[in-house]
């Protein structure tokens, strides 16, 4: 999953125009809660830097490139009318439906050889590492700041 080979067949099969980063902008665009939480605010640039991690002028650069493809469009907020907000055009909204389709397929495909008991058992295991895996700069600091010191001081011996 860390590699993202799922989200690269589904470009490559699909023969889009899209590479990886632009897919992530499209998606963090619909903002689905499963990965980025129950956020209803509009999507502005920021919210997608923010979501994705990115720089802003990286977010803003992708966003455009997406524009000029026809997959999103500026619109006018309706919250306050001086901001602008991007929305999934037509287009873009069915490749985000098309790719997590082909993506949940996949898994789906994968998981039909376990037993109802493996299921069972790994899903709770699944959820309690997402959950974990979302917290864990917030959790960890603390316990772990003298090693991660540590670390750091023999990496900044070892490049000089």
């Amino acid at each position: 999953m860390q590699k993202r080979e799922l989200g690269r067949m589904a470009l490559r099969e699909l023969d889009l125009p899209l590479d990886l980063p632009k897919l992530d902008v499209l998606i963090a665009i619909w903002a689905p809660s499963n990965e980025f939480g129950r956020d209803e605010t509009e999507t502005m640039v920021s919210t997608i830097a923010t979501r994705l991690g990115i720089d802003p002028s990286r977010a803003s650069r992708l966003v455009s490139d997406l524009i000029n493809q026809g997959f999103v469009k500026r619109a006018v907020s309706q919250q306050d009318a001086r901001r602008t907000v991007v929305e999934l055009t037509d287009s873009g909204l069915a490749i985000v439906e098309t790719v997590r389709t082909i993506k949940f397929l996949m898994l789906g495909d994968y998981l039909s050889g376990w037993s109802l008991d493996e299921i069972d058992a790994f899903v709770p295991q699944l959820e309690r590492f997402a959950h974990w895996s979302d917290q864990a700069e917030t959790m960890n600091a603390g316990r772990l700041e003298g090693e991660i010191e540590k670390l750091a001081a023999r990496l900044k011996d070892r490049m000089g």
